[in-house]
């Protein structure tokens, strides 16, 4: 892809500075059709190193509105964001809709830096590029616009720039804490090492919905208009595409892929056993022996640097407030955090779906408990209508990448589903508004939710099918009686935890 380019073509000064007085205006007028339109607008610049990425992206950025782009250096990561997945710290940076995201390098020379480096861990390195792909397509199918510019120069032309920046005393790396040494060195100088890596990256990441452009950057006044066109005539034919007339265009339904799924051939929850339950003096030795259990197992997490997310969906009235609180009653607050997941506020709504959800992902050794979750798309907003048929159904897709992306990072995940039958929440929310202590936890909402009791079973029933994975499977709790929902949980939490600690 790289070595058979052209580097010898050239524009100059006169014909560079007529041909960007009309590509400045162009891109100004695209910036601000953008922002009416509301696009979120993904710009990535890699290459490199002495290529001039940091000149062509002033370039490029001097007839932007500086109100509506954020610019992001992606350099060394600090300690919290290796304490996290890889692509987290990416997924907090992403622009909110009608904005645009320069990120000067991005993802790709991370991936390389700390992926590959020194240990040259290709399968490390390919497992970054699959979660990659998992993540620039999420983003595309939410309608973000994704464009990625490799800078590319010769070895020859690298080494001559070297001996410039030099004698011009500016430090390559830009970064205090780099160092002078060290994998981040080596990535800088050792061009013929990287070649082929680069090479395979450029290959297996350009996709239809985040292509790369290699941009010929020897000399400097082409790689700016290089750019620029590009840039113009790709956010150009994103604004025909979604401004044409719905009679113009075809939707279709992406396949949900990554796993191979059940069909939907019963319910899950007509097969749930409802009535287990325990006695009180069960349930108080049960409950002891658990959480002294969990205790220890916090400290065992911190010490390996294990951390898990336990989501917890279920029914109005189900029992999960209580169940969480029975969970994190003995436990260490400085190494957990309960997560509540209500309606998206305005900024979370200009985010992809996901986006909330990040932050809350908690670093090596810690717990977070959610309090509902991601799974709201399939549920609340499935049934509601607050996403599209194809949103809630690419979903499903979606939700088994991001996990995966958790579980590979170490992240261990336990998801319960707290059932109960139509009866029992009836009879828990008539308890509830006879009861002045309570009667705060009902809504009008409560009942409205009520009204659809199945068209949720419907949802839920396809949910708990093709989001059980074996890296993070579904577990169906009985809740109609609480003690017994309480002690399932505890055990279930408890029990998973030995198993992936070895204790």
């Amino acid at each position: 892809m790289l070595e058979n380019l052209d580097l010898s073509q050239t524009i100059n000064n006169e014909d560079y500075k007529m041909s960007m007085k009309t590509l400045e205006v162009k891109i100004g007028e695209l910036q601000r059709r953008a922002w009416e339109l509301k696009i979120p607008i993904i710009l990535v610049f890699e290459g490199w190193h002495a290529s001039g990425m940091g000149e062509d992206i002033n370039r490029f950025i001097l007839p932007l509105d500086p109100r509506g782009f954020d610019f992001h250096t992606m350099t060394r990561p600090c300690y919290e964001e290796l304490l996290k997945p890889f692509l987290l710290r990416f997924w907090a940076r992403i622009p909110v809709e009608g904005r645009i995201g320069v990120f000067d390098r991005s993802w790709y020379s991370r991936a390389i830096i700390e992926h590959f480096g020194k240990e040259k861990d290709e399968i490390a390195l390919e497992n970054a590029l699959e979660e990659i792909n998992y993540f620039e397509r999420q983003l595309a199918d939410d309608g973000y616009l994704i464009l990625k510019f490799f800078l590319h120069i010769s070895e020859k032309e690298q080494k001559e720039r070297f001996k410039e920046i030099k004698k011009r005393d500016i430090p390559l790396i830009l970064d205090e804490y780099q160092g002078k040494n060290g994998i981040e060195q080596d990535f800088i100088e050792q061009y013929d090492e990287y070649l082929p890596v680069v090479e395979k990256i450029l290959e297996s990441t350009d996709v239809p919905n985040a292509p790369w452009t290699i941009v010929e950057a020897n000399d400097r006044n082409f790689a700016v208009l290089k750019i620029m066109v590009t840039v113009a005539h790709a956010i150009e034919t994103y604004i025909e595409k979604v401004t044409r007339t719905p009679g113009q265009q075809t939707i279709k339904y992406l396949d949900i892929g990554t796993v191979n799924l059940p069909l939907l051939n019963g319910s899950i929850l007509e097969k749930t056993d409802l009535s287990k339950s325990i006695s009180v003096e069960e349930y108080r030795e049960a409950k002891k022996l658990y959480q002294h259990r969990l205790e220890n197992l916090q400290y065992e997490l911190y010490k390996k640097k294990r951390s898990v997310v336990i989501v917890f969906e279920g029914w109005d009235a189900a029992g999960k407030g209580g169940d969480i609180h029975r969970l994190v009653e003995e436990l260490n607050p400085r190494l957990y955090r309960v997560v509540p997941v209500g309606s998206p506020n305005d900024t979370e709504k200009a985010h992809h779906y996901l986006w909330r959800f990040c932050e809350a992902v908690p670093m090596a050794g810690h717990i977070t408990i959610f309090d509902r979750s991601w799974y709201g798309r399939v549920l609340v907003e499935r049934v509601e209508g607050f996403s599209t048929e194809e949103e809630w159904r690419r979903a499903y897709r979606e939700i088994n990448e991001f996990e995966k992306i958790l579980t590979d990072a170490g992240t261990i995940i336990l998801k319960f589903w707290l059932h109960i039958d139509e009866e029992t929440q009836l009879e828990r929310f008539e308890s509830r508004m006879k009861d002045p202590e309570k009667r705060w936890k009902i809504t009008e909402e409560d009942w409205r939710n009520r009204n659809k009791w199945d068209d949720y079973k419907v949802a839920v029933d396809e949910m708990l099918q093709k989001t059980s994975t074996t890296g993070s499977p579904w577990i169906v709790v009985e809740s109609r009686d609480k003690r017994y929902s309480r002690i399932k949980v505890l055990k279930t939490v408890a029990e998973n935890l030995e198993k992936e600690l070895n204790t």
